[in-house]
Order: C-alpha cells, then structure tokens, then sequence
C-alpha cells in the first residue's frame, strides 16, 4: 500500500511540475507519462484535484484563472503546432485589453476538427512551428511576418504568433474593427517593435475621418475640410467661430522639424485671431470624451476679431 501511495505521490508531483511550467495545464498525455492512467485522472476530477478544460486538457489544482491560463490551455488542446493568434494573441503581447470571448488558435494544417467549445480556430499550411524552446519566461521574437520562416514564437512560456503576424492576421480577417486595429498598431510602435507592411492601414484620411465622425456623433456642426489660411492649408475649420484643429499621428510629432513647424503654424493663426487645437491619434482614440469637450468649448467662445 505504502509504495502504490508513494508512486501516485511521485505521479501527483511530476503532473504538478508541468502544470508549473504551463500555466497550470497539462494534456491527457503528459499525465500518462507521469503515470496516471484514465481512471486516476477521473478520480482527481471527481476529487477537485484537477479540472478538465478542454477535451485532453486539465488544470492542476483550480480552473483557469487568468487569460493566460485559458490561453495556455486552449494551445495544448488544438496539439502539436498550434500557436495563440489574432486577438488573444494581440492581447498576450500587451497590444491590446482583454476581450470577451473564445481564444483565438492558429493551425498548421488544413484539415482536421473544425471546432472546439472555447476556441476559435484558424487554419493557416503556412504557419511555421515556434522556434523553440522558448528562452525565457518574457521571451520576444520580433523577426518575421506572414509566410516568413519565423512566423511564431513565444511570450511567458506560451506559443504565439509574431507582433507582424499578429497585426497582419488581424487586419486580413476584419476581426476588430479599425480603431482597434490602429490602437494595437500604434502600442506595438509605443513598445519599440519595427513593423512591417501595416503603414497601409493608418492614413491621414483615416484619422481625419475618424476625427469628423467623433465631432459628428456628438452634434458638433461640420467643418470645413482642409483649408488655406495664408500660407497654411489647415484640417477643420469652424469659420464663424475662428477655431481650427489640426490632426497628426502621434509619431509624427517626435520629430524636431515637424515640431517647428506645427507651432510656426500654430503662432500664425493665433496672430490672426484663430484658436488653434491640436490632437493626436493617441488622444483622438483614446481620450474621445476630451477632445470633444476641448472642440465644443472652443466653439461656444465669443468671438471678438474680425475676419481675414
């Protein structure tokens, strides 16, 4: 009795070491290997010892927690190559907050399961395995986009897609709509990681319409669209009331000469009697209540100056 305990014991603690090391998740054959057979799982599922998540997948010692527990887990459960994507993967690399929903799981392969509660899965012959094993906890591979060699990697231990193959997988599938697409775009920028291909999908005419459209949904008169005053050519402009805002990416302004020539302009229209606004994207997506606010404000000031 003594040595069948101690070897369940010494079962129990090799299943539980790798649970450690994959956020609490093992596969049906990982505790096989350990030694634990179909009906000495069933037992410790009965017993709360351990939580079936997916077909094939457990938790040790609780249900998942967290979203990187759930991402872990729902990676075993689609097996060997698969890799977390789209928006979970977007959430794991801190692109973006977590959302509701399934996990998202990219396969190598074109056949098989087509689904499993939980998961949403992506079949992609071109996705390469994650070039492993993973390093460290907080490991980044920044090399590669679509149909690159290093297409995957990891994050904290987990199998995920790439910050490019990220971006580049969301913007094909039209999974987030195009203001968090630009969000996750711009904190990847934020974060330091040299993109590729994604210049495409943030243009001045998007953020200009982004902008008319935040005026719009709150009642804000129109505005005049890229219009010459003296030797500007300006973005909105309110005429009556002399107020102009100016849109710019965020990244743009980090450089000198563009600084200086924002506030020549700026120092311009204010000599001419016009109040001058000015938003990023960051600000314009991120803080809409404020912008709005700033605009009205300035719209609702008498005006004392005549026009030019």
């Amino acid at each position: 009795m003594d040595a069948k305990s101690d070897a369940a014991d010494a079962a129990d603690a090799a299943a539980a070491a790798i649970a450690a090391r994959q956020h609490g998740a093992v596969t049906r054959k990982q505790l096989e290997a350990c030694g634990l057979g179909s009906k000495a799982i069933t037992i410790r599922v009965r017993k709360g010892q351990m939580h079936r998540v997916h077909q094939g997948v457990y938790t040790v010692g609780h249900r998942p927690l967290n979203a990187r527990e759930r991402f872990m887990a729902a990676v075993l459960a689609c097996g060997n190559g698969a890799v977390l994507s789209h928006i979970s993967a977007a959430v794991l690399w801190e692109l973006l907050k977590p959302i509701e929903g399934p996990v998202h799981v990219s396969v190598p392969t074109t056949s098989g399961r087509s689904r499993r509660p939980g998961i949403h899965l992506h079949r992609c012959a071109s996705l390469n395995a994650p070039v492993g094993p993973s390093p460290s906890p907080s490991y980044s591979q920044q090399e590669g986009g679509r149909g690159r060699r290093l297409s995957t990697t990891y994050r904290l231990g987990i199998p995920v897609t790439s910050i490019n193959r990220t971006l580049e997988d969301l913007a094909r599938t039209h999974l987030l709509p195009p203001h968090l697409l630009r969000r996750a775009t711009r904190q990847a920028e934020m974060q330091g990681h040299r993109l590729e291909h994604t210049e495409a999908h943030r243009t001045r005419s998007d953020l200009e319409a982004l902008f008319l459209a935040l005026v719009y949904h709150h009642g804000i008169p129109r505005p005049e669209v890229n219009v010459k005053l003296g030797r500007w050519t300006v973005d909105f402009l309110w005429r009556a009331e002399r107020v102009v805002v100016e849109t710019d990416f965020w990244s743009y302004h980090r450089g000198s000469v563009a600084f200086e020539a924002d506030h020549a302009r700026d120092l311009d229209l204010r000599a001419a009697g016009y109040t001058a606004l000015r938003f990023t994207d960051r600000q314009i997506e991120g803080e809409p209540g404020r912008v709005v606010a700033d605009v009205a404000r300035a719209l609702s000031q008498e005006v004392t100056h005549p026009l030019c």
